[in-house]
């Protein structure tokens, strides 16, 4: 072969393969970021329903299916509550008896597939709650988002902040525990939520551009009524928190902080979301590089966000060792770094952004000892 000939055979091989690198870095970032909002994680394997009967429901034996604590899980045109193990009734060596709480919809009968999620309710606070609320209107960057206002005596408001995987029906789970307690809650949608604007690229930002919109909802309290508000967020909801809290033209009325399982690294939690799709190992690094460049996420932003000498405010942290999906390493250094503000309750054997579901009374407790002197 001619060098001429060479050269531009290489150069034709080194431009194919760096296609190919792009392509599947994009495939790979598009498997973690572009995420319908509400699909459930897919960490856990599905799981098979085997029978049911009054008050309860035969699963699949596997270590989600013997999780202790109240689930939802859900399946096409499923959705159906469980509640803890049945000790005191028959089980096989393959599956697993749990207390059936409900169904919400659909039927769940033998061969359908399901998986849990920490979800419980479906509808509003007052469909699934039988709690007053408003519907509100909160006016974004990007355009109006729509809101749920459980109203309150208090002049401490909660905004609940949900994560990746899960849509504001997942703080409905705390709602009755807060409306007890005479606090406002305001459940804001943010971009990418069905009813609120998309993000300008389709893609979830884990936070990093996504906590504008929660500046949008404090100034939208703080217009209401609010003197100060606590802001309590799930898994990338938490991340948005930290944001606004480091970032937020109204961060002087942020009172506190609750994170449960925070993302604290974007780049290892990113690469968990593509494992847990299934994205091969090779891939991973390409899927973090292709993310950073199609939307500008930068580690040093959260980092900055979740500093231990940058935090102002009370932190409650409320994570555990079987997060998959945000590292509870994080969490743990992070209370070690601020003990005079960061409270940590570690919650075991609970997946991600569910410890509520594992513990709920464990749960509100850790959450009750914070509010009180917040409120």
């Amino acid at each position: 072969m001619r060098p001429a000939t060479a050269t531009a055979a290489a150069v034709t091989t080194v431009i194919g393969l760096g296609a190919a690198a792009v392509a599947a870095g994009r495939y790979a970032s598009d498997v973690a970021l572009a995420v319908p909002s509400g699909r459930p994680f897919p960490g856990d394997p599905r799981l098979t329903v085997h029978a049911t009967a009054p008050g309860r429901i035969t699963l699949t034996r596997s270590i989600a299916a013997l999780r202790p604590g109240t689930y939802g899980i859900e399946g096409t045109d499923l959705h159906a509550v469980i509640g803890p193990v049945l000790d005191r009734v028959p089980h096989t060596a393959d599956t697993v008896v749990r207390r059936l709480e409900r169904v919400e919809l659909g039927t769940p009968g033998p061969g359908a597939r399901v998986r849990l999620t920490p979800q419980l309710h479906r509808g509003t606070p007052g469909t699934a709650l039988a709690l007053p609320y408003e519907d509100v209107e909160i006016l974004g960057e990007l355009g109006p988002l729509p809101g749920w206002l459980v109203p309150g005596a208090r002049t401490t408001w909660v905004i609940a902040l949900h994560g990746l995987g899960t849509t504001r029906e997942h703080p409905l789970n705390v709602l009755p525990f807060l409306h007890a307690r005479q606090i406002p809650v305001l459940v804001p949608a943010y971009r990418g939520d069905p009813g609120a604007p998309a993000a300008p690229d389709g893609l979830a930002h884990l936070g990093d551009s996504e906590w504008r919109d929660v500046d949008a909802a404090i100034r939208f309290a703080v217009g209401r009524g609010a003197r100060t508000v606590v802001l309590h967020g799930w898994g990338t909801g938490a991340a948005m928190a930290l944001h606004a809290a480091a970032s937020s033209g109204v961060r002087d009325r942020i009172g506190g902080l609750v994170l449960d399982s925070p993302v604290l690294d974007w780049e290892g939690t990113l690469r968990n979301l593509a494992a847990a799709r299934r994205v091969p190992g090779p891939l991973l690094p390409l899927a973090v590089r292709a993310a950073q460049g199609r939307t500008g996420l930068h580690g040093d932003r959260l980092q900055e966000a979740a500093d231990p000498d940058a935090l102002r405010v009370p932190v409650l942290l409320l994570h555990g060792p079987d997060d998959t999906i945000a590292s509870y390493d994080h969490s743990r250094r992070l209370a070690e770094l601020r003990p005079d503000l960061v409270t940590l309750t570690t919650v075991r054997q609970a997946p991600h952004a569910a410890m509520w579901n594992a513990d709920p009374l464990r749960y509100e407790e850790a959450l009750r000892r914070f509010l009180t002197p917040l409120v």
